[in-house]
């Protein structure tokens, strides 16, 4: 069996802790590896290394650094189909979407070659007599990102790529489920000109969140992941004086307006509510269409657009719809929420319990699920269920279907489907979520813009990706300088106005 590693000083490095996590193949449900997981002094030295590696780092001119972003995503190009294909193997999502996963992440590792004009400072000249007045943006240090296991090449690089190019060194703990696409892109950066130790990948599990979180050299964090741990890193992070940024969970909303194209708003039903087999953050779970006439035509389309899905694993081409889901327990919670669906006396209109795929019946499948009368009581309302499971919820008008939107405790994504320009204006404007689409079923903005939650979906003043990331990860630092031609008079012993 295989035995993963860290990626530690410019190599990959053995784990000593002694202890590991299993690697499973979600389509045959084997184990196919096993990941170490650091101790807290592993995790200490990984650091104190990147330490070290960093100030010769964050002194390289900003083009310099920009130059390495620059053949790093060449590598990528020229390596997408095999890591696409790790990609799919430990998570199991189909090939054309390990592709997006990563195509999403090379898209901001391309905005970063930016990085000379976007860390430029601001300067004003003789903000007084004879002085000038000039800020500078400098890195943090070393800074570290915890990624989930749903997106195991985008999310990795969208937190270390701004965090890189703005000069820090990063620590990467990415998810001990799938593990193998985040240690292939350290060793592409590699090749790419990263020096030695400044990007360090430690895999790990709850012992080593908590050592970042204690060690006083991390001076940032951002995560994303489930709420509840969202909240705890922040806390933790945020009593221990760093700048931390958190993405939880979601329960995304899309309102179909009586004026919408039912076909359109089908088809993306079904795209966003079951591609990845439900596990993104930015999955629609929840139709709400407006009046009982919307909602019959609605469930009369998407019933046989449902059942025509192709569910299988990813070696079976490109016309697999969804892959498993990445661990038996997450099939079995899901399928655990749907009986709760049915026990509180939601209608399942499409049952996918007794899915079943001949030659992988011990693999992590489940049949896609459609609810239909759902309360947002209900668990299976109420709970981000992160599985192929679409519910609908009935509302009677637009004002009750903005108000589900907005009374639900996420605030991730949110959209609507109409031909009505004034509905969509006033959709957008007063909805409390952080991405809206408007005919768009999963608004997540492209690179240069950024992407965060509201409500319990993010915590934290700053979003990922755009020019956010350049905030986060950097400091600014302001310069008020007079040079000795200026000094006529002597000193002085109190603030003069600037005249």
């Amino acid at each position: 069996m295989q035995e993963l590693s860290h990626f530690i000083g410019g190599k990959r490095v053995a784990g000593k802790s002694g202890r590991f996590a299993d690697v499973w193949n979600p389509a045959t449900g084997e184990v196919q590896a096993k990941v170490p997981l650091a101790s807290k002094d592993e995790l200490d030295a990984a650091v104190a290394a990147a330490a070290e590696a960093q100030p010769r780092w964050g002194a390289t001119n900003p083009q310099r650094r920009a130059r390495v972003m620059m053949e790093f995503v060449r590598l990528i190009n020229r390596d997408m189909e095999k890591l696409a294909e790790a990609l799919s193997r430990e998570h199991g999502k189909t090939l054309p979407d390990a592709k997006g996963d990563i195509q999403r992440g090379l898209e901001v590792v391309e905005f970063c070659i930016g990085a000379p004009h976007l860390l430029k400072g601001e300067f004003t000249d003789s903000a007084g007599p004879g002085i000038d007045m000039y800020s500078m943006r400098q890195p943090l240090g070393v800074v570290a990102g915890i990624t989930p296991f749903n997106f195991p090449a985008m999310i990795p690089m969208w937190k270390m790529a701004p965090a890189l190019a703005c000069g820090n060194a990063f620590i990467l703990k990415p998810s001990e489920r799938d593990p193998s696409v985040p240690l292939m892109l350290a060793e592409l950066l590699q090749e790419a000109g990263l020096p030695d130790g400044v990007l360090q990948v430690v895999n790990g599990d709850k012992e080593v969140v908590d050592a970042i979180l204690d060690n006083r050299t991390v001076m940032a964090v951002g995560f994303v992941g489930s709420t509840p741990i969202a909240e705890y890193i922040y806390s933790r992070g945020c009593a221990n004086g760093k700048r931390v940024q958190c993405f939880g969970g979601a329960k995304n909303h899309m309102i179909v307006m009586p004026d919408a194209d039912m076909d359109q708003a089908a088809d993306a039903l079904v795209g966003a509510g079951y591609g990845a087999a439900g596990e993104r953050c930015m999955a629609i779970s929840v139709a709400v269409p407006v009046g009982d006439k919307t909602a019959d035509a609605l469930i009369e389309k998407l019933v046989p657009r449902i059942e025509k899905l192709k569910v299988g694993p990813y070696t079976d081409g490109n016309d697999v719809d969804y892959g498993p889901l990445v661990t038996p327990q997450a099939k079995e919670r899901v399928l655990s929420l749907v009986q709760s669906g049915i026990d509180q006396g939601a209608e399942l209109v499409v049952d996918g319990r007794n899915f079943n795929l001949q030659g992988y019946e011990q693999g992590f499948f489940v049949g896609p699920h459609l609810f239909d009368r759902v309360t947002t009581e209900m668990d299976i309302y109420r709970q981000e269920i992160f599985g192929p499971v679409l519910s609908q919820v009935r509302a009677g008008s637009y004002e009750d279907a903005l108000r589900v939107a907005m009374d639900n405790e996420y605030g991730n994504g949110v959209a609507i489907f109409t031909r009505d320009g004034d509905t969509a204006r006033d959709f957008a404007h007063r909805v409390n979520v952080g991405m809206i689409g408007v005919n768009v079923p999963i608004p997540v903005p492209l690179a240069y813009h950024t992407f965060g939650g509201w409500k319990k979906s993010g915590f934290g003043d700053l979003n990922q990706h755009g020019t956010d990331s350049f905030r986060f990860y950097t400091r600014t630092k302001t310069v008020t300088s007079r040079w000795p031609s200026g000094l006529k008079e002597g000193g002085e012993f109190y603030f003069r106005a600037m005249d």
